[in-house]
């Protein structure tokens, strides 16, 4: 019944962007931390980013900080991630992910997944 359904990813060039988006369903939107995760090839999955229920509080993994910036839109139940300064190492299925916001930004249980988005940068 829940939906988490990604959309937007492609193929660029390295040093291109990239704008994926996450439409989320069945839930109350706005009581949920939202984040991105994702997996490369033969790697684990590994988290990128994470939003506030508020929208107020951002973080994101080293590898990203700088050129990935994470938005929500709770009036369109919608995610974002806009990718800058792509890198072929960024290459990877991007996952949405929502977790019940309790005022701790835990991300070792993810209530509901997306089904992913790929995302290739060639060089």
């Amino acid at each position: 019944q829940v939906q988490l359904v990604e959309s937007g990813g492609g193929m660029v060039q390295a040093g291109g962007s990239l704008r994926v988006s996450c439409a989320a369903s069945g839930l109350t939107f706005s009581t949920y931390a939202m984040g991105w995760f994702r997996q490369a090839p033969g790697k684990e999955r590994e988290f990128v980013a994470a939003i506030s229920w508020s929208g107020g509080s951002t973080r994101y993994t080293d590898s990203v900080k700088g050129r990935f910036t994470i938005s929500r839109d709770n009036a369109k139940n919608t995610v974002y991630l806009q990718m800058n300064s792509l890198k072929p190492e960024d290459t990877a299925v991007y996952y949405c992910a929502a977790k019940q916001d309790s005022g701790s930004d835990y991300w070792g249980v993810v209530d509901y997944w997306g089904q992913g988005t790929q995302v290739t940068v060639s060089s």
